[in-house]
């Protein structure tokens, strides 16, 4: 709906200079060493001695290595334990597939739809409801600023799987060690699978977790998708993992990685290997110090889209560990707000209603883009807005 309420707009205003704060794409290009190293194996390909066809649908051993020591160094992940793959939203269709139509799911609210649409797809829930977009047979756990952005897990029912995402979209908000550690105490009560999205950890800066697993037990409770989309700018060339640990085990003893496992071989091909290359060279001492200064570009243009919405006395949350900034308009619907800011100046956000019934009085915005691009949004919307 909102490509069609922006080509729309286009063909309304064809001479406007439209700026996109919407869509979570990366614009910048990818730091030289990481597109060199999949250009040099993409040139390999061509000759009879570097040529090579299927590889292990698990990822290729050195990239599994990579991940586990460098993204998760020191919490103690084996390279077999994660699963290389084309991206994070595909691992969570495919753990769908592996958890299959009879669980039950718990979702942040406001959440990422592709939890609550992969749940539709596979036959999770039921009837939605037409005014507030809500499905029945999902526990939609309400995370505002009345509780910190984090469940009242006292009042939350018991589910089979929970899907948690932090830094979170669109919230931006990234839960503490002690609220995690509740989350996984309240798993392990309940005898539940934490799904944990970990896509936007690198943007954490004030010391909070960066993985699930940093908190004792989570290895028992918990599964962890991730992403070298929103680190590396890898949203077209498409590469992520998934974690499961050897200690996360269904009620009958037997381990989900061996589950996880037969899923992915029957599922999948692999990811890329010209990816993976790309992949390794991202986690290489010198192109992780490359992606890393990407992320702190997004990270400046976070702050002053924040400032921005500050100075107008408006209410904006996250952008300090997340490229996405929450935006507060209290009484208002949030299609109103995408629409009379979109008509008035040629920027396009997100409503927050399409991430859940708590999001019906915010937009989305991202940080995601050209420094030029973000300064002038900036100043378009401090002359709106105030």
């Amino acid at each position: 709906m909102i490509w069609t309420r922006e080509i729309e707009h286009k063909n309304k205003y064809p001479n406007a200079n439209v700026i996109s704060l919407g869509i979570g794409d990366t614009t910048e290009p990818l730091p030289d060493v990481v597109a060199l190293s999949m250009a040099n194996y993409a040139r390999k390909l061509s000759t009879p001695k570097g040529y090579r066809g299927y590889g292990a649908e698990q990822g290729c051993k050195a990239l599994r290595k990579a991940i586990a020591e460098t993204v998760y160094k020191d919490i103690g992940i084996k390279d077999s334990e994660v699963f290389v793959s084309d991206g994070a939203q595909g691992d969570i269709c495919r753990l769908q597939l592996l958890f299959g139509s009879n669980m039950s799911v718990a979702v942040q609210d406001p959440t990422f739809p592709a939890y609550v649409d992969s749940s539709v797809i596979i036959g999770q829930t039921g009837d939605v409801n037409r005014e507030s977009g809500s499905y029945q047979k999902i526990e939609y756990m309400a995370c505002g600023p009345h509780n910190s952005f984090f469940p009242d897990l006292s009042k939350t029912g018991r589910t089979d799987i929970i899907f948690f995402c932090s830094p979170n979209n669109p919230t931006g908000h990234a839960a503490s060690f002690e609220q995690l550690e509740q989350l996984v105490q309240f798993a392990q009560e309940n005898g539940s699978i934490i799904v944990y999205d970990s896509a936007y950890a690198v943007y954490i800066k004030d010391g909070r977790p960066r993985s699930i697993y940093e908190v004792p037990g989570a290895r028992k409770v918990a599964i962890e998708v991730s992403s070298f989309s929103k680190i590396a700018g890898f949203t077209g060339v498409r590469l992520g993992w998934t974690v499961v640990p050897e200690e996360l085990l269904y009620s009958n003893g037997f381990p989900v990685i061996k589950d996880y496992n037969r899923v992915v071989c029957t599922c999948f091909n692999g990811a890329s290997r010209i990816s993976q290359a790309g992949g390794l060279a991202c986690l290489s001492s010198e192109g992780f110090k490359a992606v890393l200064s990407l992320v702190d570009y997004y990270k400046e243009n976070a702050e002053i889209l924040l400032e921005t919405f500050k100075s107008v006395g408006l209410r904006a949350y996250g952008g300090e560990n997340a490229p996405y900034l929450w935006v507060h308009f209290p009484g208002s619907n949030s299609w109103d707000v995408f629409n009379e800011i979109l008509e008035k100046t040629h920027i396009i956000t997100v409503p927050g209603s399409g991430f859940g019934p708590a999001g019906k009085e915010f937009i989305r915005v991202t940080a995601f883009g050209h420094r030029e691009n973000i300064l002038e949004a900036s100043k378009r919307l401090r002359s709106f807005l105030s």
